[in-house]
């Protein structure tokens, strides 16, 4: 149990979406980039505003918690919270708050939050992710692991609702649990943990901006059975090849047949990267989330820094301002430090 009004520390990872054919059910948690975040629990008095958002970087995101992912995340961890102070008698809050178990729930309480994004907001690597999944998982670590992490996705969700939309969960699914995750389904909500082989992840940002709201907006509303065929075999393909470790089955089922070709259209010199990161030696990769960041997989380390040169080559020569990153699949997910 931490005191009131004692700060911890928490590290946000980014993550990849989709996976290329897993349209909002596969992703994957990196462990670079990342938000860091401090959280911490006070009791509310009065009618004080039950959240505090506290913006440590120069991105000027709104801090009213209705208008932020993260805040609109923990107002639906204290909706859920209120309820289950009606469950527990509050006799039983103050002894359990005496033996430093939980707050004390018979008074109200409110978080602030301080959230310096290293993630770019609009960089199609779970930005908005990172700041919702962090936000409810360091609350619930204050107030004694109250809820499972099934419900703190649940939570999570209605930040990504914000930001896109959509009440999405593959991005906040890996966030959470780490690792390679599948989102067979949101209502209700059901989210299996992949196991998966070694992988090294070589990602390109380029400096431009594409909302997710935007890149849904442009998807086609109906596909034909054929393409709907095929890209189920390959996210079969692709759950398979990482449950039984074939880097050859996993690279095979890297293609989006009905996503992708609409997408790539916003990111400039998408094709053209693809082919040269694959000569490089990636098993394959595509965009990341709804871009403009494109991930490429490989088997080892010297892969994916060939493919990074690649990378670099290729939009320097067109003069396109980009970072990249050689990092790893993130196994842990969100961390707390008290």
């Amino acid at each position: 149990m931490v005191p009131a009004n004692q700060w911890i520390k928490i590290k946000a990872p980014a993550t990849v979406a989709n996976m290329v054919c897993g349209f909002d059910i596969l992703g994957f948690a990196v462990n670079n980039p990342y938000d860091e975040m401090e959280i911490r629990w006070m009791e509310r008095l009065g009618d004080e505003p039950s959240i505090t958002i506290i913006n440590m970087d120069d991105y000027q995101l709104p801090t009213d918690p209705e208008k932020n992912v993260a805040g609109a995340a923990l107002l639906a961890l204290l909706e859920e919270y209120d309820e289950k102070l009606k469950e527990i008698s509050i006799e039983k809050n103050i002894l359990a708050a005496a033996a430093g178990n939980i707050p004390n729930t018979a008074a109200k309480i409110k978080f602030e939050v301080k959230i310096n994004k290293l993630i770019k907001p609009g960089s199609g690597v779970g930005s908005s992710a990172a700041s919702s999944a962090g936000a409810v998982v360091g609350a619930n670590y204050l107030i004694g692991n109250l809820f499972t992490k099934d419900d703190l996705v649940r939570f999570a969700m209605n930040g990504e609702k914000l930001a896109s939309g959509v009440k999405h969960a593959d991005n906040i699914a890996p966030c959470i649990f780490g690792g390679v995750t599948l989102v067979r389904s949101i209502f209700p909500l059901e989210v299996v943990a992949l196991p998966s082989p070694q992988l090294f992840v070589t990602i390109v940002h380029p400096q431009i901006e594409v909302r997710t709201a935007d890149a849904r907006s442009i998807l086609r509303q109906k596909v034909l059975l054929k393409e709907a065929i095929k890209q189920w075999g390959n996210i079969a393909g692709l759950v398979a090849g990482l449950m039984k470790s074939d880097y050859d089955l996993i690279g095979r089922s890297l293609e989006d047949v009905i996503i992708e070709p609409v997408r790539s259209i916003l990111i400039p010199g998408f094709d053209e990267l693809k082919k040269v990161c694959k000569q490089a030696g990636a098993l394959g990769g595509g965009i990341s989330g709804s871009g403009p960041s494109i991930f490429m997989l490989s088997k080892t380390k010297e892969i994916a820094i060939s493919v990074e040169k690649e990378m670099n080559q290729l939009y320097d020569g067109i003069g396109l301002p980009h970072h990249t990153y050689v990092t790893t699949i993130n196994q842990t997910g969100v961390e707390v430090e008290a």
